[in-house]
Order: structure tokens, then C-alpha cells, then sequence
């Protein structure tokens, strides 16, 4: 007998009815009413409303020279404590070089180095050493660079996290960026083009930059920077580095005691433990403030500082608004290189929805006329579970807020199709059931009964598909698998349950004695 328990009944109208509610602000837009609905528009992808398209390369190369710099540092220190006379101890592209000058000190060095065996490969000839990162240890640097890269720049991008930019890995050193509805590149460039490298120095009172400049060298252990802008003044400041933007907790834009933009920053405990230790020491001393490794501003220490403090400089109002926001997201591990920029206007966009939404309308009236054609008044309850089904993708795409891009419109119109293909199974079966002498409703149960398990298969299949799509896809690749994912699940129900319950009250409240299939 043809039933449908009560809970089914509430679970298809419980659906449909928020289904309607998350997506009519789809039709009614921002406005217009739409505030009290409990979902949003669907947000569209690059190719529908415009944005901006950027191709990054991360430099690897100069992480290779920080790490190899890093461990020239360290030798020298644990050489100069074990009484190791060395020369010649630098960094020249992408390999450490170095001598030796008693033999005999081959075996203290090795033993501090085979430590980094797994990531470094090291060459001795006699006394001269060579050590260049394993391959390896360069797959590891590599990866982990680009990772670190990419949620950086996420932070930047979108620090609410409400944006959703494309942000995705290509190839090894690659990153590609999109934001839809972004048509500035250049702020967005000036956001990703500084490393934002924060540190705290002391300033070398024992040498002038102008007498550095002149002589040509600075005393050991110091380095000569320049200011963050061309009339800035430079600065001989200690290599030592007494507090680092890693320990940096807070940053944000704000204005100093004469009403001139700064960004006011607070340090977390361990920075704050340092910086209090370090200025206490130093009280009437300069100390600068250095980022990107040039010197922003360069006060006096006038007491001692513990975990706020105040950037200070040159800057515009919104300098400062940058600068604290890519403080906040951290100092990117490397600097990246732009391979690629484009900017996609609107006016694109809005043709290519024009033409994905004739080709759904085109789509759907052909479905429609086709089903009704083929199995009339069961045909017409297809094109009614049709239109459900196309209000649950759109209510799903608003509540998971996916962004629709072009091959997703594709998706959508392809989805169409499938739908109504598990009613033409299901009707199928039913008309042999008829033929075959079954009544109506025994041909309605049976038609339901054996087709339910093709159905499954068939969806199933197609399902892992769209999952795989989704998975190792990128790009347009993954908008056509989520979409397509969602009509599969949205067909399957509207096929088994809605198209069902429209059929069961009528057969109930009418008890036809034939059918017209």
C-alpha cells in the first residue's frame, strides 16, 4: 500500500521550507526586504563579478641564504667557543663556504655539524668546507615555505574571514590569487610585496652612518641600514636582534601624542619579559625599529619598556591601516615575486550570468516540456520536485556561502538532467508494472521498489566522482564539482522523497483506476 509516515512529510516540508528561505535572498538581493532571511546571496567567483587574478612566485631561494646565514651564525659562535681558527666563513648564493686552517679541527667541526647531516650535504676538500642544503632538506624548505606562505597571505587578505579569496597552491613555488570583486591590484600588491620582518635593535652610538658611508666599514657585529623612505635617515644598528615581530601579539592604527598616524603595538609575555629587560638596560640609548631590514624610526629609550609601545614615522592614515594589518598576519617567511596580473572587470561577468541563466531557463523548459510530454500528469509532479530541487541547490550554495563561479553554472544546468532522470526510472518501471497487469497502486510500489536501488548506484557513482573532481581539481574545477555534488544530493531527494509524497497524495485522494503513462 502507497504510505508515507508522518515524520517523512514533516522532514520534506521542514527541507523545502528553509530551502525557500535561504534562497530567496538569491532573488530578492541585498536589499529589498532579504535582511530578516536567515541565508545570504551567493557569492560569486572571479569569472561572474569581477576581481582581481594575481600569479605569485615565493622566493625560495633567499629562505635557502637566511637558513645557510642562520647556520654561518651558529658555527661561528661554536668555532670561536671551541678555539677553531677559521676564514673566509660566508654565504655565497645558495651554499656556505668556509676554511680551516689546522687540519686537526676537521673532526670538532664535523661532530657539530653531523647533527644537520639529514638536511645539509657537506663537501671537504683538505681544509676547505662547502655545505649546501640536502634535497631533501630543500622539498622540506620548499614546503613548508609555500604553506606558511599561502595562510599568511590568506590573513592579509582576509583577516574577518568573510572575503574568501582563492588562494591555492601551483606547481612547486607557485601560489595563484583571486578575489572576487576586489579591482585593485595594487593595494593588493602592496599588501603581499613586504615580508613585514619586524625587529628591534640597538643603535651602534659608536659610529655615525655618514662616517660608515665614508670609511667604508662598520665596527664588528653592527650593520649600516638604510631609512624606510628615501629622506629617512640611516642608521648603524647592532646585528643583535632584541625583539622580533614573531613575538609581536597586537597591532593597530592610531595616532601619537601630536595627532600624527602611528601604529600602536602590544608584545606577548615572553616579548614583553625581553623588551623590558633590554630597555631597562638601555635607558637614553636609540634603539631601532626595523622592518624589512631598513629602519623606520629610531626614538630614545626614555624608560623602561614593557609589552606596549608605538611605531612612529612618515606614515599616512592609511600606511598605518596596512601596516598594522600585515603586522597582525605576520612576517611572510619569504618574499614574493608577481608572475602574473590581470584584472577582471564586471562587465564580463554580467554576460557570462546572462548567458548561464538563459542556458538554465533554455535547460529547465526543455526538461519541463519533455517530462510532461512523455508521462503527463506524473511528468508535471517531476517538474514541480524539478523547481524544488533548484531551490535547495541555491539554498545550499547560500548557507555554506560556496562560491558559484562559471563551470559551477555548468554544474547547475547539468544537474537538471540528472534530476528528472530518476523520476524517468522510476515512471519506467512503473509503466512496465502497468503493462504487465499490476493495479495501480501495486504498479506504483513496485516501480518504486526496484528502481530505488539503480537510482542509488547511478548517483553514487557519479557522487565519487564529483568528490574526486573537488579533491585534486583547483580552481573553476572544484565550482563545477561542488555544484554538481550538491544537485546530485538535492536530486536524489527530491526524486525519492518529494516526487513521491506529490504522488502518494494523489493516487490517496483521488484512487485512479488507470494511469496514463
Amino acid at each position: 500500500m502507497l504510505q508515507f509516515d508522518a515524520w517523512k512529510k514533516a522532514v520534506v516540508a521542514v527541507t523545502i521550507l528553509f530551502g525557500v528561505l535561504y534562497a530567496a535572498p538569491n532573488i530578492l538581493g541585498s536589499g529589498g526586504g532579504a535582511s530578516f532571511l536567515p541565508g545570504s546571496p551567493i557569492n560569486l567567483g572571479l569569472d561572474l563579478q569581477g576581481g582581481s587574478h594575481l600569479l605569485l612566485r615565493v622566493d625560495i631561494e633567499e629562505v635557502e641564504r637566511e637558513r645557510l646565514s642562520n647556520l654561518a651564525d651558529g658555527l661561528r659562535v661554536e668555532m670561536r667557543k671551541n678555539k677553531v681558527a677559521f676564514r673566509n666563513l660566508d654565504v655565497v648564493n645558495t651554499a656556505l663556504t668556509f676554511g680551516l686552517r689546522n687540519v686537526e679541527d676537521n673532526d670538532k667541526v664535523n661532530s657539530y655539524i653531523s647533527e644537520l647531516s639529514r638536511d645539509y650535504d657537506v663537501i671537504i676538500e683538505g681544509l676547505e668546507w662547502r655545505l649546501t642544503l640536502s634535497e631533501q632538506g630543500r622539498i622540506d624548505v620548499q614546503t613548508a615555505t609555500v604553506e606558511q606562505s599561502i595562510e599568511i597571505i590568506r590573513r592579509r587578505l582576509d583577516p574577518d574571514g568573510t572575503k574568501e579569496p582563492i588562494i591555492q597552491r601551483q606547481g612547486l613555488e607557485r601560489i595563484l590569487v583571486q578575489l572576487p570583486g576586489v579591482d585593485d591590484p595594487e593595494r593588493v600588491k602592496r599588501l603581499l610585496g613586504r615580508t613585514a620582518r619586524l625587529t628591534f635593535q640597538l643603535v651602534d652610538t659608536r659610529i655615525t652612518a655618514q662616517e660608515a658611508r665614508q670609511s667604508g666599514r662598520v665596527p664588528p657585529g653592527s650593520v649600516l641600514l638604510e631609512g624606510a623612505k628615501p629622506e629617512d635617515p640611516s642608521y648603524v644598528v647592532e646585528r643583535r636582534v632584541m625583539v622580533s615581530g614573531d613575538m609581536l601579539d597586537q597591532a593597530s592604527a592610531s595616532f601619537d601624542q601630536q595627532s600624527r598616524p602611528a601604529v600602536t603595538f602590544q608584545l606577548n609575555a615572553l616579548g614583553g619579559k625581553k623588551f623590558g629587560r633590554v630597555t631597562g638596560e638601555n635607558i637614553g640609548r636609540p634603539f631601532a625599529i626595523v622592518l624589512d631590514g631598513k629602519v623606520v624610526s629610531a626614538p630614545v629609550i626614555q624608560s623602561q619598556i614593557f609589552t606596549n609601545g608605538q611605531i612612529t614615522g612618515n606614515f599616512s592614515v592609511e600606511e598605518t591601516q596596512e601596516l598594522s594589518l600585515i603586522l597582525r598576519a605576520g612576517a611572510l617567511p619569504a618574499p614574493l615575486i608577481v608572475l602574473e596580473e590581470r584584472s577582471v572587470g564586471p562587465g564580463l561577468g554580467a554576460v557570462s550570468i546572462a548567458a548561464g541563466k538563459i542556458a538554465a531557463i533554455v535547460g529547465m523548459v526543455l526538461v519541463i516540456v519533455y517530462m510532461f510530454v512523455s508521462y503527463g500528469l506524473f511528468g508535471l509532479f517531476a517538474d514541480i520536485a524539478l523547481c524544488v530541487n533548484i531551490i535547495l541547490i541555491l539554498a545550499a550554495l547560500s548557507a555554506l556561502q560556496a562560491t558559484l563561479t562559471l563551470p559551477g553554472i555548468a554544474g547547475i544546468v547539468l544537474t537538471m538532467g540528472m534530476a528528472v532522470d530518476a523520476n524517468v526510472l522510476i515512471f519506467e518501471r512503473i509503466r512496465e508494472e502497468v503493462k504487465a497487469g499490476r493495479s495501480v497502486r501495486a504498479a506504483i510500489e513496485a516501480g518504486y521498489d526496484r528502481a530505488i536501488s539503480t537510482i542509488i548506484d547511478s548517483n553514487l557513482t557519479t557522487l565519487f566522482a564529483a568528490l574526486f573532481l573537488f579533491i585534486f581539481g583547483s580552481g573553476p574545477i572544484k565550482g563545477f564539482a561542488v555544484t554538481l555534488s550538491l544537485g546530485i544530493i538535492t536530486s536524489m531527494f527530491t526524486a525519492i522523497l518529494v516526487t513521491r509524497l506529490i504522488i502518494t497524495l494523489y493516487v490517496n485522494r483521488t484512487r485512479p483506476k488507470l494511469l496514463s503513462l
